[in-house]
């Protein structure tokens, strides 16, 4: 082989590496951004046993199931009626639940948020690695998950020092009013096409497109007043595989 040769296998080789390296930083940077509102699952032994879960998880934990994140990532978990977070780890992204969750949690999660378990409506967030705030907490969460281990499995409460009396907020009922976010749009004619294919491919009619600025066009099925209904029209439209499906409260 002469030198030629050589130079011009070495270039493509050097180009493709690049390529590689480009995609994977680009997946990369997708997943830190990674973010989602919508219902969870409350983790419990009936839905293991009924398999609405595949696996099994301790429900002392600061642990939650999710199918997108990889094990081992950090999680922040709001509940959006109170502003109540907790910072919560993936243990596992191959556990097998409905896609209408966007993850299973503890029955401790739920208590430290005060879910309403007939409704548990939440805001995911992925802390990214290189944030500092990993840094600051990631001593916190291990010291934090050492103590729930050893705790009863009911009853579990973290005391906040120096507090001396906790005033209890009664939280109003709202009524049950939801739309599944499909997708934001920078033309009105990018989400007429959104609508028309919705159409074609699906039996689903209460679709709309919400216009949130000049340049900022949302598709919308809904709103909502049942869960069930909410499940299936969800169900429905996941089939045409859109990225990032969000569930918005009163929109």
């Amino acid at each position: 082989m002469n030198f030629k040769k050589i130079l011009l296998l070495s270039f493509i080789l050097l180009c493709g590496c690049n390529q590689i390296n480009k995609n994977e930083k680009s997946f990369n940077f997708i997943i830190d951004r990674y973010s989602n509102t919508g219902f969870t699952l409350i983790y419990s032994d009936q839905l293991k046993k009924n398999n609405r879960i595949s696996k099994k998880i301790d429900n002392r934990s600061l642990l939650i199931f999710h199918k997108k994140i990889k094990k081992g990532s950090f999680v922040k978990i709001t509940n959006p009626i109170n502003s109540k977070s907790i910072i919560a780890e993936v243990i596992s992204n191959n556990a097998i639940f409905s896609d209408f969750y966007n993850s299973v949690i503890t029955n401790r999660i739920a208590e430290e948020l005060s879910l309403d378990r007939n409704e548990p409506y939440v805001d995911l967030v992925l802390i990214s690695n290189s944030s500092s705030f990993i840094a600051k907490k990631a001593k916190t969460f291990d010291e934090e998950k050492k103590v729930a281990e050893k705790a009863p499995v009911d009853g579990i409460t973290i005391d906040n020092l120096g507090v001396v009396e906790k005033k209890v907020t009664k939280v109003k009922k709202q009524k049950f009013l939801y739309s599944i976010k499909i997708a934001d749009f920078y033309y009105k004619d990018s989400a007429d096409n959104m609508i028309n294919r919705i159409t074609e491919e699906t039996n689903l009619k209460n679709y709309m497109i919400k216009k949130l600025s000049k340049t900022k066009y949302r598709v919308l099925l809904g709103p909502f007043n049942d869960i069930k209904n909410l499940e299936e029209s969800f169900n429905e439209i996941k089939s045409l595989n859109f990225e990032n499906l969000e569930i918005l409260k009163d929109v």
